[in-house]
């Protein structure tokens, strides 16, 4: 499965970005995709995801309530709408999509698949 982001950049707090992730490929094998993100100096951690029949959802405490996670099938298309941003979300976002597991993982050396990554820099 191969993995393109888009729709990160510069936002002040408050603000709000979508980011988009396309796939392409074996996606039909695909049971989960998500969001990881990597802030300098940091680990990378996990946002979100969402199964690929859209059946589930799963968010990373410090996101409920801001983040949105949504697919398009349709389209090989997965979503993040970020919402009510914070500086300390600044970080390069990462998509990526698992074919492996049957539940939602959370960590990122359960992901095989990743994009290359789009920076988010919210200021202040």
């Amino acid at each position: 499965v191969q993995l393109v982001e888009s729709g990160g950049g510069l936002v002040q707090a408050g603000g709000s970005l979508r980011l988009s992730c396309a796939a392409s490929g074996r996606t039909f094998s695909t049971y989960a995709m998500g969001w990881f993100r990597q802030a300098p100096g940091e680990e990378r951690e996990f946002v979100a995801a969402i199964t690929w029949s859209g059946g589930s959802t799963l968010y990373a405490d410090f996101v409920k309530g801001r983040f949105t996670i949504s697919s398009d099938n349709a389209k090989n298309t997965m979503y993040l709408q970020m919402n009510s941003l914070k500086p300390e979300d600044t970080a390069v976002y990462y998509c990526v999509a698992d074919v492996i597991h049957k539940y939602i993982p959370t960590t990122p050396g359960e992901y095989a698949n990743w994009g290359q990554g789009t920076q988010v820099t919210v200021s202040s």
